[in-house]
Protein backbone atom coordinates (compact mmCIF):
# COMPACT_ATOMS: atom_id res chain seq x y z
CA UNK A 1 0.00 0.00 0.00
CA UNK A 2 1.38 3.40 -1.00
CA UNK A 3 1.71 6.09 1.56
CA UNK A 4 0.07 9.46 1.14
CA UNK A 5 3.41 11.12 0.46
CA UNK A 6 4.17 8.70 -2.39
CA UNK A 7 0.84 9.39 -4.06
CA UNK A 8 1.34 13.16 -3.64
CA UNK A 9 4.80 12.95 -5.17
CA UNK A 10 3.46 10.94 -8.08
CA UNK A 11 0.69 13.48 -8.66
CA UNK A 12 3.21 16.32 -8.45
CA UNK A 13 5.44 14.59 -11.00
CA UNK A 14 2.49 14.13 -13.36
CA UNK A 15 1.57 17.83 -13.08
CA UNK A 16 5.20 18.87 -13.62
CA UNK A 17 5.43 16.67 -16.72
CA UNK A 18 2.16 18.04 -18.08
CA UNK A 19 3.32 21.61 -17.46
CA UNK A 20 6.68 20.94 -19.12
CA UNK A 21 4.98 19.46 -22.18
CA UNK A 22 2.55 22.37 -22.31
CA UNK A 23 5.34 24.93 -22.06
CA UNK A 24 7.32 23.12 -24.75
CA UNK A 25 4.44 23.26 -27.23
CA UNK A 26 3.07 26.71 -26.38
CA UNK A 27 5.60 28.76 -28.43
CA UNK A 28 4.83 26.72 -31.55
CA UNK A 29 1.10 27.14 -31.08
CA UNK A 30 1.49 30.81 -30.24
CA UNK A 31 3.54 31.59 -33.35
CA UNK A 32 1.14 30.05 -35.81
CA UNK A 33 -2.23 30.53 -34.18
CA UNK A 34 -5.20 28.50 -35.28
CA UNK A 35 -6.47 30.80 -38.01
CA UNK A 36 -9.78 31.16 -36.17
CA UNK A 37 -9.80 34.59 -34.51
CA UNK A 38 -12.11 33.56 -31.64
CA UNK A 39 -10.05 30.45 -30.89
CA UNK A 40 -6.85 32.49 -30.98
CA UNK A 41 -8.33 34.97 -28.51
CA UNK A 42 -9.47 32.22 -26.14
CA UNK A 43 -6.08 30.47 -26.36
CA UNK A 44 -4.36 33.78 -25.69
CA UNK A 45 -6.61 34.69 -22.75
CA UNK A 46 -6.68 31.29 -21.07
CA UNK A 47 -3.11 30.12 -21.63
CA UNK A 48 -0.69 32.71 -22.98
CA UNK A 49 -1.62 35.67 -20.79
CA UNK A 50 -1.26 33.70 -17.52
CA UNK A 51 2.05 32.25 -18.75
CA UNK A 52 3.15 35.78 -19.67
CA UNK A 53 2.25 36.95 -16.18
CA UNK A 54 4.34 34.13 -14.70
CA UNK A 55 7.21 35.00 -17.05
CA UNK A 56 7.00 38.64 -15.96
CA UNK A 57 7.18 37.68 -12.28
CA UNK A 58 9.99 35.17 -12.79
CA UNK A 59 11.90 37.62 -14.97
CA UNK A 60 11.57 40.30 -12.31
CA UNK A 61 12.99 37.99 -9.66
CA UNK A 62 15.84 36.89 -11.93
CA UNK A 63 16.55 40.53 -12.82
CA UNK A 64 16.88 41.51 -9.16
CA UNK A 65 19.14 38.52 -8.47
CA UNK A 66 21.28 39.42 -11.49
CA UNK A 67 21.67 43.11 -10.56
CA UNK A 68 25.00 42.66 -8.74
CA UNK A 69 26.41 41.26 -11.97
CA UNK A 70 24.70 43.50 -14.52
CA UNK A 71 25.29 46.86 -12.81
CA UNK A 72 29.12 46.75 -12.95
CA UNK A 73 29.08 45.58 -16.57
CA UNK A 74 26.58 48.24 -17.62
CA UNK A 75 24.08 45.69 -18.92
CA UNK A 76 21.30 46.27 -16.39
CA UNK A 77 19.20 48.06 -19.02
CA UNK A 78 19.48 45.14 -21.44
CA UNK A 79 18.64 42.70 -18.67
CA UNK A 80 15.62 44.77 -17.65
CA UNK A 81 14.44 44.88 -21.25
CA UNK A 82 14.74 41.15 -21.87
CA UNK A 83 13.70 39.83 -18.46
CA UNK A 84 10.99 42.27 -17.41
CA UNK A 85 9.83 44.69 -20.09
CA UNK A 86 9.39 42.22 -23.00
CA UNK A 87 7.31 39.69 -21.00
CA UNK A 88 5.32 42.57 -19.49
CA UNK A 89 4.59 44.08 -22.91
CA UNK A 90 3.74 40.67 -24.36
CA UNK A 91 1.27 40.11 -21.54
CA UNK A 92 -0.31 43.54 -21.15
CA UNK A 93 0.29 45.58 -24.35
CA UNK A 94 -0.28 43.06 -27.14
CA UNK A 95 -3.77 42.93 -28.70
CA UNK A 96 -5.76 39.90 -27.56
CA UNK A 97 -5.34 37.02 -30.02
CA UNK A 98 -2.46 38.66 -31.90
CA UNK A 99 0.21 35.98 -31.57
CA UNK A 100 2.65 37.58 -34.02
CA UNK A 101 2.96 40.95 -32.32
CA UNK A 102 6.66 41.69 -31.97
CA UNK A 103 7.45 44.25 -29.33
CA UNK A 104 10.87 45.44 -30.35
CA UNK A 105 10.28 48.94 -28.99
CA UNK A 106 11.60 47.89 -25.62
CA UNK A 107 15.15 48.43 -26.85
CA UNK A 108 14.45 51.98 -28.02
CA UNK A 109 14.43 53.43 -24.52
CA UNK A 110 17.27 51.35 -23.11
CA UNK A 111 20.54 53.14 -22.46
CA UNK A 112 23.53 51.15 -23.62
Amino acid sequence: MKSRDDSRHAALRRWALALALLCATTPTLAESGTGDRAADMMFDLILLRPLGLLATGAGSVIFVVALPFTLPSGSAGDAACELVRRPFNYTFSRPLGDMDADDSRCRDGVKR
